[in-house]
């Protein structure tokens, strides 16, 4: 996702306090806290939007078959416990048991970005580090995460880490044909399924390599 620089607030706010800033903004808008600073993000390019939704639809097509009892779900708050942050994941696995009007959640189980070009150029206020750096570490610090996919938008690559004991399995991943496989979510398929429909991969090019593990 994007992030609009000339949005940042003046001055620090708590997580608590950013909770209640968010509750009186319009629903259409999405913020941020990073480092303390509220931030509005700018509305994503349409491929950064299609390969959420490819993600999306291909963790809910395996998770049916493989656990009922989880969703994904994009673009929903999560309580992380992080202080002075609040990232909003592109993509996220939660319990499917979900209440009527429930904006945030406590618990997830895999985080997912699709990166902007904002994410790697902007630095965590006081630090040289990206947020998309930033934010890959406060979701690996959430302990029911299992899993951590970072897509990339402008290419067909992704970074992904797994949970292994108290441990991180990290890998990247690249080239359409390379399988994207997410065993504690039944997925299993080509990385090139994620860009379906975008320019990177075109319907007219595109063959579903996909399949479930129940």
């Amino acid at each position: 996702m994007g992030l609009a620089l000339q949005d940042r607030l003046s001055g620090r706010m708590t997580g608590a306090e950013f909770r209640l800033f968010q509750q009186s903004r319009p629903d259409h808008e999405r913020w941020e806290l990073i480092a303390g600073a509220p931030v509005m993000m700018t509305p994503p390019t349409i491929a950064h939007n299609w390969i959420a939704t490819n993600l999306s639809r291909l963790l809910n097509e395996a998770l049916a078959a493989h656990d009922p009892s989880r969703i994904a779900i994009q673009r929903t708050g999560i309580e992380l416990g992080t202080g002075d942050f609040r990232p909003e994941p592109d993509v996220c696995v939660i319990e499917a048991d979900f209440g009527l009007g429930q904006r945030f959640v406590e618990r997830v189980y895999l985080l997912a970005e699709v990166v902007s070009a904002s994410d790697e150029v902007l630095a965590v206020p006081g630090t040289q580090e990206r947020w998309i750096e930033a934010k890959r570490k406060i979701y690996r610090a959430h302990r029911p995460c299992e899993a951590v996919l970072i897509v990339r938008q402008d290419r067909i690559e992704a970074e992904i880490d797994l949970r292994i004991g108290d441990n991180w399995q990290s890998s990247t991943l690249s080239g359409g044909e390379t399988e994207l496989h997410l065993p504690a979510f039944g997925l299993q398929c080509g990385l090139g399924d994620l860009y379906d429909g975008t320019p990177l991969r075109p319907r007219s090019q595109a063959i579903s390599t996909c399949s479930t593990t129940p």
